[in-house]
């Protein structure tokens, strides 16, 4: 085994532990923190919080444009590169978080008066405000270190991170329930907290053990070229990310002005059971993203490709095995996790998760289209299709549809997105569309079937309290029998066989 399918095994692995580990404790987190706050003031929380989420993609957006440069110069072996674009992407940080935390608070006001809030939460809804504000400032400084972290492909350490998180927000969760303070204000103030932690975590372990990783940065450090390369490359990231965060929390939006701040409750507890299942395929990505940008580094271009395929192969097949069953039994799993589900919960979970199954069956050519880095057209194309959904369901929602059509237009507009995916990258990287989809998805049809079979025989003929303990692992069984036997190819067997012999020889 190459050292690098090794150290992709390991990242996996550590993704997968810390990915069932926080969502176990972040979904029980989430009953607790319902329950302790009311429907009210929880969707107070995610509706103020989401609006800063907002431009939270800022963050997620420099993490992938500085990983990119950084693997891309790693790639190259240019080490002197890589400490440059580090110190420039510091700055641009620290100077982007500050802009955007002065014009957030500056609006403070107008935005807050815009939302259907209750009178006698209104203040409250003006502190939470500003401590999300807060929060996405620490986030972005945050970005550099953590995009260094991925570049260099340790994941172990932040997957420790995470996991550390999510106990931390348990940990949290219990001392809301008790705590005779303003809940709301309480759990705002503790989650910011949290973040500063995790900013600490990730600069101190960087600053020690990676030569490149400095916060020292002189006038002569600020290089004209490397803040173009970044903001250039940021830019595009940044309209891809808002277009997807500005349509799920533009969904948000409308939701609270047509239902009011109750739905907004359903809405977000449908946002946290997705966000903790995504963290299943984000483990494939996460693995395997820097070897992409390595490979096309190299000028292997046919590499890249090969990558970008298993990337979307393994992420949907994960994601599928988890995702399926949970649809199935999702209203009992729903009634046994919170003492009060909020009504519509149900739909908006399942097809959000929907959503992101036919999102990641394509979600390897992303990560290709970044590694060649023509990410213009990709962004306008692809990405301003996701934002178009906001529209439609704004006329569906004022002309009174019930909410399946509503989230019915969701899922479509996801899967043209994922379509379109495919002759953008032809065009782009020259992929061969037949071979992709003979690749990653017609292996996959065998495994989905078995999942939707299996869980809807379980919901006909067996009914017993929570039936989803016995109902979901026999699914994930059935299904793991099938990929090996229908989906994995003979050398990805011979690789699998390989990291289990290597487990059970190191454990005699």
């Amino acid at each position: 085994m190459s050292t690098q399918a090794k150290r992709a095994m390991i990242n996996t692995m550590a993704q997968h532990i810390r990915a069932i580990i926080s969502v176990c404790i972040t979904l029980y987190s989430t009953r607790l923190v319902l329950d302790a706050l009311g429907q009210s003031d929880y969707g107070i929380y995610s509706l103020v919080a989401g609006v800063i989420a907002m431009l939270g993609f800022l963050t997620n957006a420099m993490v992938v444009t500085t990983q990119r440069y950084i693997s891309y110069y790693f790639g190259k072996g240019i080490s002197s590169q890589v400490t440059l674009i580090f110190k420039n992407s510091m700055f641009l940080h620290i100077v982007m978080g500050l802009l955007v935390a002065v014009v957030l608070i500056l609006f403070r006001e107008p935005i807050i008066n815009g939302l259907e809030i209750a009178p006698e939460r209104h203040e409250v809804a003006l502190h939470v405000y500003v401590m999300a504000i807060a929060m996405l400032f620490v986030s972005i400084i945050t970005s550099p270190f953590k995009a260094l972290f991925i570049a260099r492909e340790n994941i172990v350490y932040i997957s420790i991170i995470e996991v550390c998180n999510a106990i931390l927000k348990l940990i949290i969760a219990l001392m809301l329930v008790c705590t005779e303070n303003d809940k709301l204000y309480f759990y705002a103030s503790l989650m910011i907290t949290l973040q500063v932690m995790d900013l600490l975590a990730y600069a101190l372990y960087a600053l020690i053990r990676f030569p490149e990783c400095s916060i020292h940065i002189q006038k002569g450090d600020i290089n004209r070229d490397s803040l173009k390369q970044l903001t250039g490359f940021a830019g595009w990231t940044i309209y891809s990310a808002g277009c997807i965060i500005g349509r799920d929390q533009g969904m948000q939006v409308l939701l609270n002005l047509s239902f009011g701040t109750v739905i907004n409750s359903a809405y977000g507890i449908a946002m946290q059971v997705s966000g903790q299942i995504k963290f299943l395929a984000q483990a494939v990505l996460n693995a395997m993203n820097p070897q992409i940008v390595k490979a096309e580094g190299r000028n292997e271009r046919q590499e890249m490709l090969r990558l970008s395929e298993v990337t979307s192969k393994f992420a949907t097949m994960l994601l599928m095995m988890i995702a399926i069953p949970l649809i199935i039994e999702i209203p009992g799993i729903m009634e046994w996790w919170l003492k009060e589900v909020p009504e519509n919960s149900v739909l908006f979970c399942r097809a959000i998760l929907i959503s992101a199954i036919v999102d990641q069956s394509t979600i390897g050519l992303g990560s290709a289209n970044q590694a060649i880095g023509k990410i213009r057209n990709y962004s306008l194309i692809v990405n301003t299709t996701k934002v178009l959904s906001l529209p439609i369901i704004w006329f569906c929602l004022h002309s009174h549809y019930p909410l399946l059509v509503v989230m019915t237009c969701y899922v479509s507009m996801e899967a043209l997105c994922a379509i379109i995916r495919l002759p953008m990258l032809k065009y782009t990287a020259g992929l061969s569309i037949m071979h992709f989809i003979n690749s990653v998805h017609k292996p996959l049809a065998l495994p989905a079937i078995s999942l939707i079979v299996t869980g809807l025989l379980f919901t006909h003929f067996i009914q017993m309290p929570c039936r989803f303990l016995v109902s979901i692992p026999i699914s994930i069984i059935i299904s793991a029998i099938v990929i090996w036997y229908a989906t994995f190819t003979k050398s990805e067997q011979e690789f699998a066989m390989g990291i289990i012999n290597k487990f059970l020889h190191k454990n005699k």
